[in-house]
């Protein structure tokens, strides 16, 4: 597994040569610090510590100072272990930069929810509201909860119920990056990712099996001309349309076929 500490900024879109459009969140990636290797023999397990975002000393414990003085950086505002398979080979005080993912790299995104203070069952658990006249007394309450024989009584873990919803670490998986520039230090994502704007999250490879997928070339306005890009956009619509009517006349022909044959019969 590999992985790199972000900041959501927000979404937008992007179209690729074809005139598709592609929903992206921006994540801004700056550099990545490797604060520390954690070994079998010191830690018990294998790991490796990144640290995103400075933060003043003069706002920073002690403790964060004298850790980070160890990789010869700054106190970090984010830190975040991920396992060390496929990074255990980085040093610390090593930088991470954005292009370590790649457009087509399938990936997970960790990050805090948007908190949506205290509400009742019926919004947070997506509930159905009773009866509406006056005389039922049951419009937006939780419901039976089925305890009376079943458990003694006992509620389960888990029940609908009124609380808090919201701000709580959640994953977002098989998201593909669409790109990744390390230079301007950014990378889109395809889709949606947890929390609000300008919120901390992690990108690191997916859990699931297909680890990447193939991605269409993009509209870009470096080093030409807008015209030579819907240039280039027109030619890739007018190779479609004279595929579909080739299609379209194949199966003409295949019906002109059948019916002479029928008429042979």
């Amino acid at each position: 597994m590999k992985g790199i500490l972000g900041r959501k900024l927000g979404m937008t879109q992007v179209f690729t040569v074809d005139g598709t459009l592609i929903p992206v969140t921006v994540i801004e990636v700056n550099p990545n610090v490797v604060l520390q290797k954690k070994t079998n023999e010191t830690d018990g397990y294998e790991a490796v510590q990144l640290g995103y975002q400075d933060v003043k000393e003069q706002r920073a414990s002690k403790a964060a100072i004298g850790h980070a003085k160890k990789a010869n950086t700054a106190p970090k505002k984010f830190i975040h272990e991920l396992k060390a398979d496929e990074m255990f080979g980085l040093e610390v005080g090593a930088e991470v930069k954005a292009d370590l993912f790649e457009a087509g790299d399938v990936v997970d995104v960790t990050g805090i929810s948007k908190g949506k203070g205290y509400n009742g069952v019926i919004v947070r658990n997506n509930g159905k509201i009773g009866p509406k006249s006056h005389g039922s007394g049951h419009h937006r309450h939780v419901g039976s909860l089925a305890t009376n024989g079943r458990n003694n009584g006992v509620v389960n873990k888990g029940a609908p119920m009124p609380g808090q919803e919201g701000g709580y670490t959640t994953t977002n998986q098989n998201l593909t990056v669409v790109k990744a520039d390390a230079e301007e230090g950014y990378i889109l994502v395809k889709g949606n990712v947890p929390g609000p704007r300008r919120g901390f999250v992690v990108i690191k490879t997916t859990v699931k099996p297909v680890k990447k997928v193939k991605t269409e070339e993009l509209i870009s306005y470096e080093g030409g001309s807008v015209k030579d890009e819907l240039n280039k956009v027109e030619a890739a619509i007018n190779e479609e349309l004279a595929e579909a009517e080739k299609a379209k006349a194949a199966i003409e022909e295949a019906k002109k076929k059948a019916a002479s044959a029928a008429r042979k019969k």
